[in-house]
């Protein structure tokens, strides 16, 4: 086992994705909610804010936000959540699962016609990742981080998009952080592709897609070659 990542790895409130989510939210699923830095952010939007937590003492930390929190593996607690769910959040999940597509098929059972999933893995593009196995000779695992120990699956923005519609979700938007100055001239100048080599961390916003519908939000992304930056 690697070292236990420190106490604000589960409080991280993260702004960068919160601010990506509409204003209101209705009733929200938070699948590894840690110590319930996203619900302190978004209670306020919320009618209902429940959570999933693998590690007892965040999930404790939680349940002083969210009115309900349950601890241990998402995969084997979906059904004792009363649903259906508006908005569900998978923020640094999937890459930790050994399959993915069976919760993200899961949570689909939980959420409402048109629910929203709001989920964000890191970027198997990067180019750090690229240098160290091209020059280094290494994966280069670090005890938390962009390549975490405890990551067991990795994602290009490509990929992501295909398990999220492979799974029932319509992709309607790709996005990143932004990009430091240099990243934008260089965004610029390559037609946002370079995005694809410079952020840490994708993230997607998905709607519960009905039996057989298109997804052409997502198939116009992909032939877009991402977000624009």
């Amino acid at each position: 086992m690697g070292a236990v990542p420190p106490r604000s790895y589960f409080e991280q409130a993260r702004p960068e994705l919160v601010a990506q989510l509409p204003a209101r939210l209705g009733r929200l699923l938070d699948v590894g909610c840690g110590a319930g830095g996203v619900g302190h952010a978004l209670r306020d939007r919320v009618d209902f804010l429940a959570g999933i937590e693998l590690e007892a003492e965040a999930a404790a930390r939680a349940r002083e936000v969210y009115d309900e929190v349950l601890t241990g593996r998402a995969e084997t607690l979906l059904a004792d959540l009363a649903g259906p769910f508006d908005t569900i959040l998978a923020y640094d999940l999937l890459e930790h699962l050994t399959e993915p597509e069976a919760l993200l098929r899961g949570l689909r059972e939980l959420a409402s016609d048109n629910a929203l999933l709001h989920v964000s893995v890191p970027n198997a593009r990067h180019w750090t990742l690229v240098r160290d196995l091209v020059l280094r000779g290494t994966f280069g695992y670090t005890e938390w981080g962009h390549r975490d120990r405890t990551h067991l699956r990795w994602f290009t923005r490509a990929d992501l998009v295909e398990l999220l519609e492979a799974s029932g979700w319509r992709v309607e938007r790709t996005l990143h952080a932004p990009l430091t100055p240099a990243g934008r001239i260089a965004a610029r100048a390559t037609g946002g592709r370079s995005a694809e080599f410079l952020v840490y961390q994708w993230s997607a916003l998905s709607r519960n897609a009905s039996a057989g519908s298109p997804s052409p939000a997502g198939a116009a992304d992909r032939a877009a070659g991402g977000a624009p930056p």
